[in-house]
C-alpha cells in the first residue's frame, strides 16, 4: 500500500508560492479569496510502513529549516482544499528525483521504489463549489495532464485526507503489429484514414504510399519477410512522420506558380527554400571566398561558422508551438531542452553557451470567453516561462537574449522560439568538429531517457491546425537533470572518440534519428523489443515513433562499445544498444525476431511527390496615410502612455525569471545600465573565458507589419536584428542569421478559402529574405518553418499573423568595445543617425490611438549598410558611449529607454532630426519606426572626427545628456515636454510589475 508524506510549512516560514497562488486568483480569475496556502505531497510506494520514521528522522524529502513533514493529513484552518497531480504517463521530474533520493539515503531501501508528487491548496474565501471548481479548472491544473480532487470544510471534518494516488500506467508488454488496409479504399475513406491515425497526409501522399505497397518488388520482398502485402502500422506512421510538413518542409520545397497581379508577372518557382534561403547563402559566401567563415549550413542540426582557428561556433532556432498551446509549461519546457540537444547532436557534439527566447501572446489581460481548449493568455505566458526557465536554469545554460510580442490573434496559437548556441573544437581527433557520418556495421546506440506515450504524433501534430480535439500524447515534459547528465557524457565520449555520429531523437522520435543517420550507410537494422522502456503497454509503432525527451542516438563503432558502455555506467547514463546500421537498402524494423516493417530507404527518404501549389498576390486596400490633431500640452502623457504598452515596456519580471551569468560568459546582459533595468539592444558572451574575443547575439521581429505587406515585415525583422547587434559591437563582415518562419495555413481548401493570398505573403516575405541578406551579406545558416499556425473549431478560426524570428550572430575581436544602451554621463552629445520618414504604419502609435493604415516602414538597404560599417568602425575607435536603436516607439521610446537606463537627463530638438519631408510634426518624428536609425552618445571631444566619418550620410547633433534627472523635448522653441526619468522608468516598468 502506497504512503502519503505531507510537507506543511513551519509557522515563521512565509509561503511565497501560496501568496502567488492567491494574488493570481484575485488578478486572473476575479475571484475574491483572502489566503492560499500550500502543502506538498509525496505518494510513495515500494517502502515499507516500518521505514516512515527513518524518512521523518533523516529529513530525506523535507528541509528541517522549513518543513513539518508527517505521514497524516496535516491541512487545517481552510475553507476549501484543492489537491492537484499529474494523470498516469505523464513525466513527474520531481517524483523521480525524490525516489532516487530515497533509494540512495534508506537503510534498507526495496528494489523498486516510485513516488508520485501532488499539491494541495489550502484556500481562505467565502466561495461556491463552481468557483472552486474553476480555481481548479482554469489555474491549477491542466486538465490534459493534470487530476484534481476537492473538498470544502465540511467534508474534509467528515473525512479528512485524499486518498493516495499512484499514478502509475498499468499494462503489459505489447508486440501487437496491425496491417492498415489500403486497397480498394474510396479517397475520401484515405483521408479519413489519415485523419483518424493523425497522419497529415494528403490525398495524393496516401495514392503514393498505395501504388509503392502494389509494386512487384516490394511485394516480393515482404512474402519474404513474412510482412503482410498491405502496410503495418509501423510503416504507416513512419512514413507519416517522415513525411511531415514538420519534418520534410513539403510548403517550402513545392513547386509554386506565383502571380502577382500588382505588376501582372507570373512566374513558377520551384521552391522557396532552394531559390531564397539556400541561393541567398550560396551567393555570399561565393563572394566571400577566403573569408567564408561559414562551416556547415542547412544540413545538419544546428548551422555552424568558424569562431577562431580552434573553436566553430553553432546556433539552432526551434518552436514548439502547438504542444506550448496544449500545456505551456511542459511545450516549453521541452522547447527549450529539445532545441538545446539540436546542437549537442551537431557535427561530433557542441559544448552549449547559451538559450534565446522569443514569445508572442495574446494579451494577458484578455477579458472575452475563451474558445474551446484554449487556455487564458495570462496562464500561457506563465506557464511558458516558467517551462524556459526550469529546461535553462536546470541545465545550467545562461539565457541571454530574446524578446515578447503580444497581438490579439495568437490567442489561437502562441509562438515559443527557443534557440541554443553551442561551440564545437574546429578539430576532434584529428577531423573537422562540424563533420560526422554513421558507417555500416556501426551499432544503435540511444543513450538517456526511456521512452513512453509522450510526444506520439508531435511531427504530424505539428504539421496540423490546433483544435479541440488535438492529441494529448503530443504533449511531453522534458527533464533537465537526465538531459544534463547524458550530456556531460556525450562530450566525454565525443574527445575519446567513442562514436562516429550523433543525433537528436526530436520529431518522430527513432523513426527520424535512426532513419536520417541510416542515409549515411544505406540501411540499418531496428529491435525495438530492445528499447528501454517508462511502462509497459506500449506498441512497437509507439516505441519508434514517440518523442519522449532527453534521448540521444549514436553510431558507435563495435570496437568502442566496451569502453562507451562502461563510461556511460560510471557517469550514470542509461545506454541500449537497439541494432546497427548497415548498406543494405532497406529501414529494417524487427521486434525480437519477428520484422514489423520494412521500407526501401530511397523511397522513406524522397518517395515524397512535390506539392504544386498556386500564390496570388494582390495587395491589401488599406489607408496609406495617417493624420492626426494631436495637442503639444499632452506631448508628456502620451509618451509616459507609449512607454506603457505592452508591446514596448520593461520584460524585467520575465528576464529576472532567467540565469543569464551562469558560466560566468555573458558580458552584455539582458538588462543594463546603472540600476540593470534598462532595455539591451543584445547579448554579447565570451565562449573562451581566456580571450578577449565574442559572439553577439540578436533577433528582429516584426509582425506588426505583416498584415500590411509581409516584404517589409522580413525586410523590417531583418534590420532590427542586424541592427541592434552592430548597435552593440557586432560586426557585419563576421555575422550569419537563422531565419524562423510561423505561418498560417497558406494552402487553398476549403478550410483556408484565402490559401492563394497566404501563400504569396510568404513568397514576398521568401523575396525580401534573400534580397537584404545579400546586400548585408549576412548568409543563413539554419532555419525552421512552422506552417500550420490556426485554430479551428466549428465555424471559428484564428489564424496567427504570418511570423518571421530572425536571429543574427556575430563576432566581435574584442569585447572590451562591446556597446550598451543607456546614457554615461552628463554633458554628451547625443546624434541620431539615419533618416525618419512619414512611417507610422503598423506603428506602436497608430495602435495607441487607434490609427488604420499609414506607410510601413521601407529598409534604405544602401544607405543602412554604409551606416552599419561607419558605425562599426567609429565604435572600433571608441568615439561613441552609447548606442540604441530606434524600434517600436521610435526616437521618443528610444530616447526614455536611454535615459531610464543611465538614470540621467537630456536635452534634445528633434526639428534638427533628419527627416522627409522636412515639415514632419513633431508627433511623427517621435514615433516613426523608419528603419535604419541608431542614438548614439559620444563625449564632445570626439564630436569633429565622428561628424567626419559620417561625412555624406545622414547623421544630426540633436542635443546632450544633462546632469539633471529630467528628459527634455524640444521642437525648435517651443518645449514639448519635460519628464522626470524616475517617472518614466515607473511608467516602463509598471505594466507587467508582477
Amino acid at each position: 500500500m502506497a504512503l502519503k508524506l505531507e510537507l506543511d510549512l513551519l509557522e515563521h516560514v512565509r509561503d511565497v508560492q501560496g501568496e502567488g497562488i492567491a494574488r493570481r486568483i484575485n488578478q486572473h480569475l476575479g475571484i475574491s479569496v483572502d489566503s492560499v496556502r500550500m502543502i506538498t505531497c509525496y505518494t510513495i510506494s515500494g517502502v515499507q510502513k516500518s521505514q516512515k520514521q527513518e524518512i521523518l528522522d533523516r529529513h530525506i524529502l523535507s528541509d528541517p529549516v522549513l518543513h513539518k513533514p508527517a505521514f497524516n493529513p496535516l491541512a487545517a484552518d481552510f475553507d476549501w482544499i484543492i489537491e492537484v497531480g499529474f494523470k498516469p504517463g505523464v513525466t513527474d521530474n520531481e517524483g523521480r528525483t525524490a525516489a532516487r533520493a530515497l533509494e540512495q539515503a534508506l537503510t534498507e531501501p526495496g528494489p523498486d521504489i516510485r513516488v508520485y508528487t501532488s499539491r494541495q491548496y489550502l484556500i481562505n474565501a467565502r466561495l461556491d463549489r463552481e468557483q472552486a471548481t474553476r480555481i481548479a479548472r482554469d489555474l491549477l491544473a491542466n486538465e490534459l495532464i493534470h487530476r484534481y480532487e476537492i473538498k470544502d470544510h465540511q467534508e474534509w471534518s467528515s473525512r479528512p485526507g485524499f486518498t493516495p494516488v499512484e499514478a502509475k500506467v498499468t499494462g503489459i508488454p505489447s508486440d501487437e503489429v496491425s496491417a492498415v488496409t489500403l486497397e480498394n479504399l474510396s479517397d475520401e475513406d484515405l483521408m479519413q484514414l489519415s485523419r483518424e491515425m493523425v497522419l497529415a497526409l494528403s490525398l495524393e501522399e496516401m495514392h503514393t504510399i498505395r501504388d509503392y505497397y502494389r509494386g512487384e518488388q516490394v511485394r516480393t520482398i515482404r512474402q519474404d519477410l513474412g510482412l503482410p502485402l498491405d502496410p503495418t502500422d509501423v510503416e504507416l506512421e513512419c512514413l507519416a512522420q517522415t513525411w511531415s510538413e514538420h519534418c520534410k518542409h513539403k510548403i517550402f520545397n513545392a513547386r509554386i506558380d506565383y502571380h502577382n497581379a500588382e505588376t501582372g508577372s507570373r512566374s513558377t518557382i520551384n521552391s522557396l527554400f532552394d531559390t531564397y534561403i539556400a541561393s541567398s547563402t550560396r551567393d555570399i559566401r561565393r563572394q566571400k571566398k577566403d573569408q567564408d567563415f561559414c562551416r556547415s549550413v542547412f544540413k545538419d542540426n544546428a548551422g555552424v561558422i568558424a569562431f577562431d582557428q580552434d573553436l566553430d561556433v553553432c546556433i539552432k532556432v526551434e518552436t514548439h508551438n502547438s504542444p506550448s498551446a496544449l500545456d505551456p509549461y511542459g511545450g516549453a519546457l521541452t522547447g527549450i531542452v529539445g532545441v538545446n540537444r539540436d546542437p549537442m547532436g551537431t557535427g561530433m557534439g557542441a559544448d552549449l553557451l547559451c538559450n534565446t527566447d522569443v514569445f508572442c501572446f495574446a494579451s494577458p489581460f484578455y477579458d472575452q470567453p475563451l474558445p474551446p481548449r484554449l487556455l487564458h493568455p495570462r496562464r500561457v505566458m506563465e506557464g511558458v516561462r516558467e517551462g524556459v526557465e526550469h529546461g535553462g536554469n536546470k541545465s545550467g545554460i545562461p539565457t541571454v537574449n530574446g524578446a515578447v510580442v503580444f497581438e490579439p490573434r495568437y490567442l489561437g496559437k502562441p509562438l515559443v522560439f527557443c534557440g541554443t548556441v553551442g561551440s564545437i573544437p574546429a578539430r576532434i581527433n584529428h577531423k573537422p568538429g562540424y563533420e560526422k557520418k554513421a558507417m555500416p556495421s556501426d551499432l544503435i546506440v540511444m543513450t538517456g531517457g526511456r521512452i513512453g506515450k509522450d510526444g506520439i504524433h508531435g511531427a504530424t501534430f505539428s504539421s496540423e491546425e490546433l483544435h479541440s480535439g488535438s492529441p494529448a500524447t503530443a504533449v511531453q515534459i522534458g527533464d533537465p537533470i537526465t538531459q544534463r547528465k547524458m550530456y556531460d557524457f556525450i562530450i566525454r565520449a565525443r574527445d575519446l572518440g567513442l562514436y562516429n555520429a550523433i543525433t537528436d531523437n526530436g520529431a518522430g522520435g527513432l523513426s527520424s534519428s535512426v532513419g536520417e543517420m541510416a542515409e549515411d550507410t544505406g540501411g540499418c537494422d531496428l529491435d525495438l523489443s530492445l528499447a528501454p522502456l517508462k511502462y509497459d503497454g506500449l506498441r512497437p509503432w509507439e516505441i519508434l515513433l514517440s518523442e519522449a525527451q532527453e534521448r540521444m542516438t549514436l553510431a558507435v563503432p563495435p570496437d568502442r562499445l566496451q569502453e562507451f558502455m562502461d563510461l556511460a555506467r560510471e557517469m550514470d547514463v542509461e545506454a541500449t544498444v537497439l541494432g546497427s546500421f548497415n548498406d543494405q537498402g532497406s529501414f529494417m524494423v524487427r521486434y525480437e525476431d519477428r520484422v514489423v516493417g520494412c521500407l526501401d530507404m530511397h523511397f522513406l527518404h524522397h518517395g515524397l511527390s512535390r506539392m504544386h501549389l498556386k500564390a496570388v498576390w494582390n495587395r491589401p486596400d488599406l489607408p496609406c496615410h495617417i493624420s492626426a490633431d494631436l495637442d503639444e500640452s499632452r506631448a508628456g502623457d502620451l509618451l509616459l502612455d507609449m512607454l506603457s504598452r505592452l508591446n514596448i515596456c520593461s520584460r524585467e519580471y520575465i528576464i529576472r525569471q532567467y540565469d543569464h551569468e551562469v558560466q560566468g560568459g555573458s558580458v552584455i546582459k539582458p538588462l543594463v545600465g546603472v540600476n540593470r533595468d534598462g532595455p539591451g539592444d543584445a547579448a554579447v558572451i565570451r565562449p573562451v573565458l581566456s580571450s578577449e574575443k565574442g559572439l553577439v547575439i540578436s533577433n528582429g521581429i516584426c509582425p506588426k507589419y505583416s498584415d500590411l505587406d509581409t516584404y517589409w515585415m522580413m525586410a523590417n525583422a531583418i534590420d532590427e536584428a542586424v541592427r541592434n547587434n552592430v548597435a552593440t559591437g557586432g560586426d557585419m563582415r563576421h555575422m550569419a542569421g537563422v531565419d524562423n518562419f510561423c505561418w498560417c495555413d497558406p494552402v487553398q481548401s476549403p478550410k483556408t478559402p484565402d490559401g492563394h493570398y497566404k501563400l504569396a505573403q510568404l513568397v514576398r516575405a521568401n523575396q525580401a529574405l534573400a534580397h537584404f541578406c545579400r546586400g548585408y551579406g549576412v548568409p543563413c545558416i539554419s532555419g525552421k518553418d512552422s506552417m500550420k499556425n490556426d485554430y479551428m473549431d466549428q465555424d471559428l478560426k484564428i489564424s496567427i499573423p504570418p511570423t518571421v524570428l530572425f536571429s543574427v550572430i556575430s563576432v566581435i575581436q574584442d569585447i572590451n568595445l562591446c556597446l550598451s544602451s543607456d546614457f554615461k554621463s552628463p554633458d554628451q552629445d547625443i546624434y541620431v543617425l539615419g533618416l525618419t520618414r512619414d512611417e507610422l504604419g503598423g506603428s506602436e502609435l497608430s495602435y495607441q490611438l487607434d490609427m488604420q493604415g499609414g506607410q510601413v516602414p521601407q529598409v534604405d538597404m544602401l544607405s543602412s549598410r554604409l551606416r552599419y560599417h561607419t558605425f562599426h568602425q567609429a565604435a572600433s575607435k571608441r568615439l561613441v558611449s552609447a548606442c540604441h536603436d530606434l524600434s517600436d516607439g521610435g526616437l521618443g521610446v528610444a530616447l526614455a529607454e536611454m535615459a531610464i537606463g543611465g538614470r540621467i537627463g537630456a536635452s534634445v530638438d528633434i526639428s534638427l532630426v533628419p527627416a522627409r519631408p522636412r515639415d514632419l510634426p513633431w508627433w511623427k518624428i517621435l514615433y516613426s519606426e523608419s528603419a535604419g536609425r541608431f542614438i548614439v552618445t559620444a563625449p564632445i571631444q570626439n564630436r569633429q572626427e565622428l561628424q567626419d566619418m559620417f561625412k555624406g550620410q545622414f547623421l544630426a547633433r540633436i542635443g546632450c545628456t544633462t546632469g539633471g534627472s529630467e528628459l527634455e523635448i524640444n521642437m525648435q522653441d517651443r518645449t514639448l515636454c519635460r519628464l522626470d526619468v524616475s517617472r518614466m522608468a515607473r511608467a516602463w516598468q509598471k505594466t507587467l510589475d508582477w
